[in-house]
C-alpha cells in the first residue's frame, strides 16, 4: 500500500498498514513533499506517480513543484514535468502503459492562471500537454479513469480562488466532462438531464468498476447532493440531498465507488465516512 501526506511526502506498508516507512525523504525536494496525488501503475507496480501540491485550498495550504516519478517502487525519484501547475488535485495512469498518465491541476489558486486544467503526457513525463481547460479562474479537482477502458475519463472543474480572508468557491466555469477519446474531445455532463441546476462548487466523480455506465457524482450546489448515471452520465438522479455528505464542501467533496457492487458507494466528511448500500 502507498499513501502521499500532505506535508509528508511518500509511504509505503508491506503488512496492510501495520506499519509505514518514508520512501521519499532526501529523494524529493522538499518543496514537492507536500502530495497532492498519487497513482500506481496497473502494468508495473514500481512505477509510481506522485503529484505535488495540495488541492484542499485552505488559506494556509501548501503549493508543490510538479510531478515526481519512480521506476523501483521508491528507491529512486525523478522530476516528471508539470512545476509550475503548483498543485495535484488528481492522477490516472492507462493500466496498459505506464507512459501515459493524466494530471488534474487546480494551478495557481490565488489569482487567474492558466496552468489550471486536465493534462496529458504520453512519453512518462517529459512532454505534458493541456488537454482541458475552462478558463484562467477554473481548474480540474478530480479526475477518474473508466476502469474497464482507458480512454474514458471523467474530470470535475471548480472555478474557485483562494484569498487569504475568504475562498471564492462556484461560477459558470464549474462542471462535470467527459472524454471517450484519451482527452481529444470533451462533452460537458453537468448540462445533462437531472443534474443540479444551480451555481456548482466543487464536485468529485466515481465510476463502478463491476458496471462502469454507473457513475457517481457529489456535488456543491443549492440543489446539490449525490447523483447517479446508469448511462455514463446522460442522465442523472438526485439520490440523496442530505447536507451531512457536503457540509465542509471545499475540503471533502469526495466520493468512492465499491469496485465490485456498483450499488456501494463511500463519501468522507468531517469526522465521519458515509457508506450507502443501495
Amino acid at each position: 500500500f502507498y499513501f502521499g501526506g500532505v506535508q509528508g511526502g511518500v509511504w509505503r506498508s508491506t503488512d496492510y498498514g501495520n506499519r509505514w516507512i518514508n520512501i521519499s525523504d532526501g529523494k524529493i525536494p522538499g518543496v514537492a513533499q507536500t502530495v497532492g496525488a498519487l497513482a500506481v501503475a496497473p502494468s508495473n507496480h514500481k512505477v509510481i506517480y506522485a503529484g505535488s501540491g495540495e488541492s484542499d485550498i485552505r488559506n494556509d495550504f501548501d503549493t508543490g513543484a510538479g510531478i515526481y516519478k519512480t521506476t523501483d517502487a521508491g528507491k529512486t525519484w525523478h522530476y516528471a514535468g508539470l512545476r509550475d501547475t503548483h498543485t495535484t488535485a488528481g492522477l490516472a495512469i492507462d493500466p496498459r502503459d505506464s507512459r501515459v498518465v493524466y494530471a488534474a491541476s487546480m494551478g495557481h489558486v490565488f489569482g487567474p492562471n492558466a496552468q489550471r486544467g486536465v493534462f496529458k503526457t504520453s512519453d512518462g513525463g517529459k512532454t505534458w500537454k493541456k488537454i482541458l481547460y475552462v478558463d484562467a479562474a477554473t481548474g480540474a479537482i478530480d479526475l477518474v479513469m473508466d476502469p474497464t477502458n482507458a480512454r474514458v475519463l471523467y474530470a470535475a472543474m471548480w472555478q474557485a480562488q483562494r484569498r487569504p480572508w475568504k475562498l471564492v468557491s462556484g461560477g459558470r466555469g464549474s462542471g462535470l466532462y467527459k472524454t471517450i477519446d484519451g482527452g481529444a474531445h470533451w462533452t460537458l455532463l453537468s448540462k445533462h438531464p437531472g443534474f443540479a441546476h444551480d451555481v456548482l462548487g466543487r464536485m468529485g466523480v466515481a465510476v463502478a468498476a463491476s458496471d462502469p455506465r454507473v457513475v457517481y457524482a457529489i456535488v456543491q450546489a443549492r440543489d446539490g447532493g449525490v447523483f447517479r448515471s446508469r448511462d455514463g452520465g446522460a442522465t442523472w438522479k438526485r439520490v440523496n440531498a442530505q447536507m451531512k455528505l457536503r457540509q465542509r464542501a471545499f475540503y471533502y467533496m469526495t466520493i468512492y465507488a465499491d469496485p465490485t457492487n456498483a450499488r456501494v458507494a463511500y463519501a468522507p466528511e468531517v469526522d465521519d465516512v458515509f457508506k450507502t448500500t443501495d
